[in-house]
């Protein structure tokens, strides 16, 4: 996983569990996602990523 896409999912996921925790009721759900996208980007791992066959990292140049 890139560095970007790690910071990404750190912001929307801390945005949703923001949200979650203080509106409550359906943004439950929001709070779900959001530890599920933090959980993500801090070990490096998206399972929808590897089941679709995708990276977020550069390939290196090939000379």
């Amino acid at each position: 996983m890139a560095l970007w896409d790690a910071l990404v999912r750190i912001l929307v996921g801390s945005i949703l569990v923001f949200f979650g925790v203080e509106k409550g009721g359906v943004f439950v759900i929001a709070t779900f996602v959001g530890v599920v996208l933090i959980l993500t980007a801090i070990t490096g791992f998206c399972l929808i990523y590897k089941i679709a066959g995708i990276s977020s990292k550069e390939e290196p140049a090939q000379a």
